[in-house]
């Protein structure tokens, strides 16, 4: 049907829009039609929550249980990348579970020991090694998978973190933003950002210096200058590039020493050559001196004699 022109109101003036005016019985349907409101767009400050509508939707469906999947430690140039699975109790959610990012250190540390003792959880590590020799998506990805195995009771249905699904023995479903979305996701990046953070510690205090315990490994000013200054770690990941080429500085600085070091032994043992070549001329010269005036003092001294006596007969 062809609608004709029809007059709007702008700032108290009229003016024809192209269409024709409504008929009066066409007035009155829409005056008696209920008006349907617009769906509530969410505000952009308003964060997202992550929900248990996943996991309880799965659980209708009779996939059950249900574990959510996340890693930390993607970006960091030094420490493991940690992942862990959580599968969480409906009847026993701890209160206060959101993405790991929007809490503060001792809101992660309270929700990990709650998390722990009411959920069933597992944790894999991919260690440094592993992330030089398949990269750090791949550890990650084969992280998270041993992190599912590790559970104690074996999930139907994993939800991860991220766009790439990981190899379980079961259904895996990938959320991106995961998160900030499902909550057993959320719980898991809590308990694998609260594992590697003491992790983290631990080695800050087995490699003084470098302040694994105040930064987890990232590069932030502090962390590379200490590495420009100490040199990498054997928990530094060699195939991340600010790591190599710390490495190639100080490899070239150790290098260059070592020449300076050869060139300043070479010259001690030349100095030290010449100090006994000294020595010894000077010790042939005295023994030399020593023989001629003992010769000359032989030479000069008279020999001892007897006065001639006379005897009468």
């Amino acid at each position: 049907m062809r609608i004709g022109r029809r007059a709007v109101t702008l700032g108290g003036m009229s003016r024809p829009t192209g269409r024709r005016a409504a008929a009066p019985q066409e007035s009155a349907l829409r005056e008696s039609a209920p008006q349907e409101s617009a769906p509530r767009l969410p505000l952009a400050e308003e964060p997202l929550r992550p929900t248990f509508a996943r996991e309880r939707a799965a659980r209708k469906a009779g996939l059950w249980p249900v574990a959510g999947c996340d890693e930390a430690g993607r970006g960091p140039l030094a420490g493991p990348v940690v992942a862990a699975a959580v599968i969480l109790d409906p009847q026993r959610i701890p209160r206060g579970l959101d993405d790991s990012k929007k809490l503060t250190a001792e809101k992660r540390e309270i929700l990990y020991e709650r998390i722990c003792a009411m959920a069933e959880v597992g944790v894999a590590f991919g260690s440094p090694a592993r992330i030089d020799r398949d990269n750090i998506r791949q550890a990650s990805l084969w992280a998270l998978s041993r992190a599912v195995r590790a559970l104690p009771v074996a999930p139907q249905l994993v939800f991860v973190d991220g766009c790439d699904k990981i190899d379980v023995p079961c259904d895996c479903r990938a959320v991106i933003s995961g998160d900030a979305l499902v909550l057993s996701i959320a719980a898991a990046s809590i308990v694998a950002k609260v594992t590697r953070d003491r992790l983290m510690a631990r080695i800050g205090a087995a490699c003084p210096g470098y302040g694994f315990e105040r930064h987890m490994g990232y590069g932030v000013p502090a962390h590379t200058r200490a590495l420009a200054t100490l040199g990498p770690t054997r928990h530094h990941r060699q195939s991340f590039a600010p790591v190599r080429a710390a490495a190639q500085r100080v490899a070239a600085q150790l290098a260059a020493e070592h020449i300076a070091v050869e060139h300043l032994v070479a010259e001690r043992l030349v100095a030290e050559q010449l100090v006994a070549e000294t020595a010894a001329a000077e010790r042939q010269a005295a023994e030399r001196l020593a023989v001629e005036a003992a010769a000359e003092g032989a030479a000069t001294e008279a020999p001892a004699t007897l006065p001639v006596l006379g005897i009468a007969s």
